[in-house]
């Protein structure tokens, strides 16, 4: 199953916070492949023309597969351990879906029209992160997951 973090704005080569996401991204291709997760595909938009959320929307939309499972990252989303997410992505790839999109909208969120089209959305806790913060946390869950599944050492309890 190919996973596909969908996000606004754009983080540069140098910043830290991109030396952390492909390493995180690098890591989970290679531990995922094995268990048929991957590869994760990070695809960024910006709201040049300053829409707002509406736009920014449209471009979260239009970076999503066809037919993909979309799950949102979003404040009201559902709290959940990192087995949890991994159990999630275990039973997605298990159910036959080709494509996952995990979508991190701008600075005020994501507008309702496409929050309403996700099959799940889940949040990271109470507080609200910057969002390059939460592409880095979400690369890391998602290697975390593939590590839990695999039977890695990565996780601890």
């Amino acid at each position: 199953m190919r996973v596909h973090i969908c996000a606004i704005g754009r983080i540069k080569a140098g910043d830290p916070e991109r030396t952390l996401i492909d390493d995180y991204v690098a890591r989970f291709n290679r531990t995922g492949r094995p268990l048929g997760l991957g590869p994760l595909i990070e695809t960024e938009s910006d709201d040049r023309k300053g829409g707002g959320m509406a736009a920014e929307a449209g471009l979260l939309a239009r970076a999503i597969p066809a037919g993909a499972l979309i799950v949102v990252l979003d404040e009201r989303g559902t709290q959940m351990t990192s087995p949890d997410f991994a159990a999630d992505l275990a039973r997605w790839r298990d159910g036959g879906r080709q494509d996952v999109a995990l979508v991190i909208g701008g600075a005020d969120g994501i507008a309702p029209q496409l929050r309403d089209r996700a099959d799940a959305a889940i949040s990271f806790g109470c507080m609200v992160w910057p969002h390059r913060l939460v592409r880095v946390m979400l690369a890391e869950q998602l290697y975390r997951a593939a590590t839990i599944l695999g039977g890695g050492p990565y996780h601890r309890v």
